[in-house]
């Protein structure tokens, strides 16, 4: 049978969510406990990755076992009793055989959260970024300038083994969260490697009068990493929600 596991963490102290030998990742500590368990290999599938430093809040991971679960809510409770303690198993789905975490979801959703006054109580989850001159209004006006273009391979990682560098962004803004925090909501059918950090860091240069409109629609177009901003710190990011057709759960 094959099972939905839906989860959040904590990335602080994880070399990103795809397990890695030698390092503490998401999806090693998960296939660890669920082989405790279940009482043999897992080999899971997870909705995407993320890298080290980044938090999530809904993430999915799919994986195959001849054992039915039957008591879900148990099986649960099972696995956070014995689960690192930065990660959070919030629910177990059975879905049909032919249906993958990564390739059946339809889209993503990413949080960059930002604070302008230092906070030691939000080091870990959001970039201190104190320059005095950021105009929220002057970033909101260049984000639609995304929606026109679907190659985004500007910000992505370089050396990255991808297909192609097509997305399609549905929604993206900036929002301000009190006094000194602002926050970047973007949503996508899919996301390159370090492409929500690097968005950030070139819309936050659009932001302080360093780059026009223009020249971040230039950007884009150039298709050239070397144009853009710099990745913003991964510990401000946050996957917020991994979307799936409702047909899939049985």
């Amino acid at each position: 049978m094959r099972y939905f596991l839906e989860i959040a963490y904590k990335g602080t102290l994880f070399h990103g969510f795809q397990e890695q030998d030698g390092v503490p990742t998401v999806q090693g500590e998960i296939n660890f406990i669920l082989k405790k368990l279940l009482g043999h290999d897992i080999v899971s599938v997870g909705s995407g990755r993320t890298d080290t430093g980044v938090h999530c809040l809904k993430q999915f991971m799919h994986f195959d076992t001849p054992k039915e679960i039957r008591d879900r809510a148990n099986f649960i409770y099972r696995m956070n009793r014995i689960l690192h303690h930065d990660i959070l198993v919030r629910d177990i789905f059975v879905v049909r055989d032919e249906l993958s975490a990564r390739f059946s979801a339809s889209s993503r959703s990413y949080e960059y959260h930002v604070t302008r006054r230092k906070n030691p109580f939000l080091s870990d989850f959001a970039y201190f970024y104190p320059m005095p001159h950021l105009e929220i209004g002057r970033m909101n006006e260049a984000v639609p300038i995304l929606y026109d273009y679907t190659d985004f391979e500007a910000f992505s990682k370089v050396q990255t083994e991808v297909a192609h560098f097509l997305c399609h962004i549905k929604k993206a803004e900036w929002k301000e969260v009190g006094k000194e925090q602002l926050v970047f909501y973007i949503t996508a059918d899919r996301f390159l490697r370090g492409m929500v950090r690097a968005i950030v860091g070139t819309l936050l240069e659009v932001g302080r009068g360093r780059l026009s409109k223009e020249e971040f629609r230039n950007i884009i177009q150039s298709k050239d990493r070397r144009n853009a901003g710099s990745a913003v710190p991964p510990q401000g990011l946050f996957l917020t929600d991994v979307s799936y057709p409702s047909s899939i759960f049985i």
